[in-house]
């Protein structure tokens, strides 16, 4: 089962106003569904994938009775969720290396919503409902229930005063409907991320031959690849040694419109299949992302899909 999903707001102005919206903190980590409905416990990613090897420290979701949790696992660095401390931990499946992870930095389930609960579908009730049949679990060790702010404009300010992600509105009398991106729930970041399709790299300047910058994009409705940049920051030593193991190469460029000269010099052209998380300050108007940085690879969930700037 697929999660629902929000629609993206640009900033403040577009967030629902009134006592009919419900407020939650925008959390950066790894979304994900905690499903018991099998008598043991499996959590699942955004695009369906299992991963419940890489965080042992859950497993005590496994008392939950016959249930599908909604929720983020973060990884809190001085209280704050570290995206870039979580990636290290969202690809590992090797038992004792998860282990020894978990002991070291432990991650927490964030929950924020109940698909079902002791056997019962709760999809079909309000958002209400829902959160009022969350607050009766008793939660264990290392899941926290993300708590509800009535003041967006408050949370607003809030969240970006500590450094968190954003905000994002739901509905009251909302149901909720799997795997689709509804107006029912918006969210609005602080930050800019996108998930991108890796599509070619260059090497570092000095001759190397390692890994210093990459070249992604984004597929449109009619499945081209559209150009979004170029990045070279965020691409450390080890990071940038493991994405370059993934890529497949290619002999032309796989993106169906123009690459910029200056950008194409040099670049080695790869099959576009490896999901890379960038932070980026803005599009310009040809919807090329302004000073991106790759934060992560992305197994968890699918790339973003393309979007007029």
């Amino acid at each position: 089962m697929e999660p629902m999903l929000a629609t993206p707001a640009t900033g403040p102005a577009e967030l629902p106003r009134g006592p009919e919206w419900a407020f939650e903190v925008k959390w950066d980590g790894v979304r994900a569904l905690a499903d018991t409905t099998s008598g043991r416990l499996r959590m699942w990613s955004r695009n369906e994938r299992e991963i419940t090897p890489a965080y042992p420290e859950l497993a005590g979701l496994g008392a939950v009775p016959d249930a599908i949790l909604d929720g983020e696992i973060v990884l809190m660095a001085d209280g704050i969720p570290s995206f870039t401390a979580l990636a290290e931990r969202m690809h590992v499946r090797e038992p004792r290396r998860a282990e020894a992870l978990a002991a070291q930095r432990p991650v927490t389930f964030l929950v924020f919503d109940v698909l079902r609960l002791d056997g019962v579908d709760l999809t079909g009730r309000t958002y209400d409902d829902r959160r009022e049949a969350l607050a009766g679990l008793a939660l264990p060790h290392q899941v926290q229930l993300s708590p509800v702010y009535p003041d967006g404009d408050e949370l607003w300010e809030v969240t970006k005063g500590l450094g968190l992600e954003g905000v994002v509105a739901k509905r009251r009398s909302s149901t909720y409907v799997p795997g689709r991106r509804s107006h029912d729930w918006v969210k609005a970041p602080h930050r800019r991320t996108r998930a991108a399709l890796v599509g070619g790299w260059r090497e570092e300047t000095n001759g190397s031959g390692r890994m210093g910058a990459v070249l992604f994009g984004a597929r449109d409705t009619d499945g081209a690849l559209r150009y979004l940049g170029r990045a070279g920051s965020g691409l450390t030593g080890k990071r940038a040694t493991e994405l370059q193991k993934l890529l497949v190469p290619r002999a032309d460029s796989p993106f169906d419109d123009e690459v910029p000269p200056i950008d194409a010099r040099g670049t080695r052209w790869c099959e576009p299949t490896v999901v890379v998380d960038t932070l980026y300050l803005a599009r310009n108007p040809t919807g090329r992302l302004r000073q991106p940085v790759v934060r992560a690879v992305r197994t968890d969930t699918d790339a973003d899909p393309w979007e007029q700037p």
